[in-house]
């Protein structure tokens, strides 16, 4: 009968520890529930600040270049979503790719990788603090692994969208992508009414 409590109380404990990890652990430099927040990283063509980019409905995603599998995929989901909204939605919005990878990504080599998917991609980037505080604002996580081979490390990377409305704050976040169709649509859902309400943005447009 002893040893019979002592198992319970055993399977109680350990249910219990479960439940705490399903609950509260998060990986290690994960920040937590994001709530977002301004930046202003190096793309190509300058520096972009998303203060200049009020009016616009901004899709942020942290990833890099030599990333396998993950970018490619977003990136071409997230192409395939704009191109799904007609042109004059398109327009009013801009997608920022932050490079989790600095040493390598440079902003000329972030723009020719973008460009392949879609003119409204910006690259961008900035020192390992720099990119390192704003993953910390939108609560995404990063780390570098060691691998065998000309590369030397990969970086695994969460692969959550963040959509900011046109005042700037964090609207929504995607912890996968939707179809095309459904993207555009969640898209659409923080477009302002008004096209007049998007202001003209130089540097905001690659």
């Amino acid at each position: 009968m002893t040893s019979q409590r002592f198992l319970l109380a055993l399977v109680g404990l350990l249910a219990a520890a479960i439940l705490g990890l399903a609950l509260f652990w998060r990986p290690p430099g994960d920040s937590g529930p994001s709530a977002g927040g301004d930046f202003v990283l190096q793309s190509a063509a300058g520096p972009i600040d998303t203060r200049s980019l009020r009016g616009n409905v901004v899709l942020v995603f942290f990833g890099y270049t030599y990333c396998p599998d993950i970018c490619p995929t977003s990136l071409y989901a997230i192409a395939q979503g704009l191109q799904a909204l007609p042109a004059a939605e398109a327009a009013r919005v801009r997608v920022l790719f932050v490079s989790v990878d600095p040493a390598r990504d440079t902003v000329a080599r972030l723009r020719e990788y973008v460009g392949f998917y879609h003119p409204n991609i910006i690259g961008v980037t900035g020192t390992p603090d720099q990119v390192a505080a704003v993953a910390r604002l939108y609560g995404a996580f990063y780390t570098t692994q060691k691998v065998a081979g000309a590369a030397g490390y990969v970086v695994d990377h969460s692969a959550a969208t963040y959509i900011l409305g046109p005042d700037g704050r964090l609207a929504t976040t995607l912890p996968r992508l939707p179809a095309p169709a459904e993207l555009a649509a969640e898209i659409r859902r923080w477009l302002p009414s008004s096209p007049s309400s998007s202001p003209t943005n130089a540097k905001g447009t690659p």
